[in-house]
């Protein structure tokens, strides 16, 4: 039955273009669980707002590589936000929904998000990826291969039409340096067409399991629309829980944030913060105001958790407190960062070493701006994705990749949106696109 459906699909590749609203997204990746029990346990074996993304990959009569799974949406579905979670797919793809159309991707090592709302419908909904050559091969040519399985980490899950959008938290000195800051803001969304209320929550425990302050919030939202409601509670002791690489756990406070509809409290966001102090000035950085020596390495996820676990503790073991990786990460790798204490630069999938010395218009990749979109898209999807790690301490725009339009337009789009944290490039080779 599998292999009809793709071939089904096959037939009718004339796709459509998408659907208005329908496409890629760029937030916080942060499915919510329906329970506080589960959303502590990380646990989703009965969470009916979440489905495990599995395709099937067969190639087709005409030598399509066409990867798909059928889904069946419940009717409690198409009254939300639908979304699909993307990463490790091997290929750039054509994402599309019952032959329509949602998205092209040409990266295919970064992590991604779509809004499927307005093209899913209760019962059956075949979800397919035509996999393909990239129209860009030439932006990751550096880039390592994954060892992990294909399609890991795969997945869709459903939100209220009241629910939160996405959210930035960090966990810093207060102005006196005499205690913590929780920095919290949460966007929440109204995709009603009228006026609803949102009520959003959160509450944090220190390391030791003690609660320390929590707050709920009401505000009417206008319809199709968002607002932010921003936290900044004291944090006392927070410089008795400081994170630092030097120790073997290094202390991790943990937020909680939660909706509340109807009286019942709903969509429960598990975080795990850390109290950090990291300051870039003079080409060094500092932390808690002490020269930060960096003891570098290239680090990219192993096969699973575990593998990658036994990988970053052999390097820390070996006086490594920072890590590289060649391209964004899966989640759980920057979970393991925080929990570990080892520092990350995150880098954008732009590895393009290919004319990195040619300086002419089109002479390099980085400088063709027929190609400044796609930069854009990857730097910001690595943003969106890693900006609420606490190990993240800086960003990197790309590999040795060379210079010139696309890099700047990148390295000024990305100072627009991370105020504290510096962006560095190698080939900026002493112009303004670095802070290093």
């Amino acid at each position: 039955m599998k292999r009809l459906l793709l071939l089904a699909l096959a037939a009718g590749l004339m796709l459509p273009s998408a659907a208005q609203n329908a496409g890629r997204i760029y937030r916080t990746e942060a499915a919510p669980y329906d329970s506080r029990h589960d959303a502590d346990a990380r646990n989703r074996q009965d969470d009916k707002a979440y489905i495990r993304f599995e395709p099937v990959a067969a190639t087709t009569r005409d030598g399509l590589r066409v990867a798909a799974q059928q889904i069946d949406i419940p009717y409690a579905w198409t009254d939300g936000c639908v979304y699909l979670h993307l990463e490790n797919v091997g290929s750039a793809y054509t994402l599309a929904l019952d032959g329509r159309a949602v998205a092209e991707v040409e990266d295919p090592v970064t992590p991604a998000e779509f809004l499927l709302t307005p093209l899913v419908h209760e019962g059956p909904n075949l979800i397919s990826l035509t996999l393909r050559p990239s129209r860009t091969p030439q932006l990751q040519e550096g880039t390592p291969p994954t060892e992990r399985p294909r399609f890991a980490d795969c997945y869709l899950y459903m939100q209220n039409r009241r629910s939160v959008a996405d959210f930035t938290v960090a966990l810093r000195p207060d102005s006196t340096r005499r205690f913590g800051i929780l920095d919290l803001a949460v966007v929440v969304r109204n995709a009603y067409n009228y006026d609803e209320p949102v009520t959003v929550g959160y509450d944090i425990y220190s390391p030791q399991g003690r609660l320390l302050d929590f707050s709920i919030v009401e505000r009417t939202v206008a319809g199709r629309s968002a607002d932010t409601l921003r936290f900044a509670p004291h944090v006392y002791g927070a410089y008795d829980n400081r994170w630092e690489s030097d120790g073997s756990n290094p202390p991790l406070y943990r937020v909680m944030l939660f909706l509340r509809r109807d009286g019942a409290y709903k969509e429960y966001m598990p975080l795990r913060v850390g109290f950090r102090d990291v300051e870039f000035r003079d080409g060094r950085f500092y932390s808690f105001g002490r020269p930060l020596e960096l003891r570098e390495a290239s680090c990219n996820a192993a096969s699973d958790r575990e593998a990658t676990r036994a990988r970053m503790v052999a390097l820390k073991r070996r006086g490594v407190n920072t890590l590289r990786p060649d391209a964004p990460q899966p989640a759980w790798y920057y979970e393991l960062c925080d929990e570990l204490g080892l520092r990350v630069i995150d880098r954008a999938n732009l590895n393009a070493p290919r004319g990195r010395g040619d300086r002419t218009v089109g002479g390099t990749p980085s400088n063709d701006p027929a190609l400044a979109a796609e930069y854009l898209e990857r730097v910001k999807a690595m943003y969106y994705r890693s900006r609420n790690y606490t190990c993240v301490i800086a960003y990197e725009l790309g590999g040795a990749s060379g210079n010139g339009y696309n890099m700047y337009k990148a390295y000024q789009w990305l100072k627009s949106v991370e105020r504290s944290r510096p962006v560095l490039y190698g080939d900026a080779a002493g112009e303004w696109n670095s802070d290093l």
